[in-house]
């Protein structure tokens, strides 16, 4: 797909809406005692914020292990995040698999909570690193 750099910006600003959007959610969720699906949010969340910032690299994978790859590559290992976004990637996603598949798995009350938090961080980190990546294309 190519896309031009107004297009870009767009695409990465209403992804990173979309990933508040998840975080409201996961939260209203939460607070209404539905850890798994706060969990399955605060995920989506997280993977919303992580779009917005790939897309501004001309990057749109398919995947999620595409996703987590790509940030890595992109933006961990180039010293925009840290390493331990990595983490953060690898335990929502877990989190996120164990409440929509597993059988007799529930996401209790501060793993909904820990996920609520890591992916209220992650959305802060990017929408830093985005702000700067947008300034580049106008």
């Amino acid at each position: 797909m190519k896309l031009s750099a107004e297009q870009k910006k767009d695409l990465s600003i209403y992804r990173m809406e979309k990933a508040k959007a998840h975080l409201e959610e996961a939260r209203s969720n939460y607070d209404h005692g539905h850890f798994n699906t706060s969990a399955n949010r605060s995920y989506n969340a997280i993977l919303s914020a992580a779009r917005s910032l790939l897309i501004l690299r001309g990057i749109d994978t398919k995947t999620h292990d595409g996703m987590k790859t790509m940030i890595a590559q992109e933006f961990i290992h180039q010293g925009y995040l840290d390493k331990s976004i990595s983490e953060t990637i690898r335990v929502l996603y877990a989190r996120r698999v164990d409440s929509d598949y597993g059988d007799f798995v529930s996401i209790d009350k501060s793993d909904a909570l820990d996920s609520i938090n890591r992916a209220g961080d992650f959305i802060e980190k990017t929408e830093k690193i985005q702000k700067e990546f947008l300034k580049d294309l106008t």
